[in-house]
């Protein structure tokens, strides 16, 4: 429900969009008051406070608490937002499926190309590239590493605050750093962009758009999922970002050219030997 609130307040009215923010900053307050108190609350009228449920397809404002009730049981959100503790199966791997392709689908169409064409040159023109990221961001920053060395650009992933600290002061012009973060306010990743930035390296922040780390980089790609950070496990935040890394790889690679396609294909031959004959494909 709160999700679903995020989605429609920018089409609601004027008088109907007070009520959503009030839920939104007081969900549990709304949940357990009477609808004088919300009316009031949220400075409207008791019929605005019904209007608001209809725009969210409910009958009413019992029928919208119930459901903003369910959203707020404590235990299962760990887990994923979208799920409850009755799902089957099936439910689960299609509201995950689901739920995924339709903030891929949100983030492709909120893509700031410009400032992605911009961070494909940085990258396609570095000397070396770090990738910096902790906990789950940790998981995505070696991913890059992955896909980024293999395009001939010397690349390393750090994801202890201290080894990208200290790499922070060694940096100089030229070089390029992208720095990964779910909730873009992680303190030891914040100062150590900060020192990158003072040595003269390029930054390029994945992360969220209104984050503490977006304000501190030269180039921000933004992943805004409707995910919360100290609440729910960042799974669709984490695909978001391996997908954003994919089209900067794909990119970096266009840009460097034919060169690249022999290098590739020498890599390709020598992976060969690691596997199983009679079973290429």
């Amino acid at each position: 429900m709160l999700e679903r609130i995020k989605t429609v307040i920018d089409s609601l009215s004027k008088s109907e969009r007070k009520v959503a923010e009030l839920v939104l900053a007081q969900p549990n307050l709304v949940a357990n008051a009477p609808i004088a108190q919300i009316a009031d609350l949220a400075d409207v009228s008791q019929p605005t406070v019904i209007r608001f449920c209809r725009s969210l397809n409910c009958s009413g404002l019992q029928d919208f608490k119930l459901r903003l009730t369910r959203s707020l049981v404590s235990g299962v959100p760990y887990v994923h937002s979208m799920v409850s503790a009755d799902d089957s199966a099936h439910d689960l791997a299609k509201k995950l499926f689901d739920n995924n392709i339709s903030h891929l689908l949100r983030c492709r169409n909120e893509l700031d190309t410009e400032a992605l064409e911009r961070a494909i040159k940085v990258l396609s023109n570095t000397h070396k590239i770090e990738v910096w990221g902790q906990g789950q961001s940790g998981a995505v920053a070696i991913d890059a590493q992955n896909k980024f060395f293999r395009l001939g650009v010397p690349t390393v992933a750090y994801t202890d605050p201290h080894m990208h600290g200290m790499s922070a002061s060694m940096l100089k012009p030229g070089d390029a750093v992208v720095a990964v973060s779910n909730s873009g306010r992680t303190l030891d990743l914040i100062r150590s962009v900060e020192i990158a930035r003072d040595a003269g390296a390029d930054v390029i922040g994945i992360t969220h758009s209104k984050s503490p780390l977006a304000k501190r980089c030269s180039i921000c790609l933004y992943a805004d999922t409707m995910e919360d950070p100290d609440l729910y496990t960042p799974m669709i935040t984490r695909i978001v970002h391996l997908v954003i890394i994919d089209v900067l790889a794909v990119g970096v690679a266009l840009k460097r050219g034919p060169e690249l396609i022999d290098q590739l294909e020498k890599m390709k031959r020598n992976l060969k030997e690691k596997r199983v004959r009679g079973h290429e494909n």
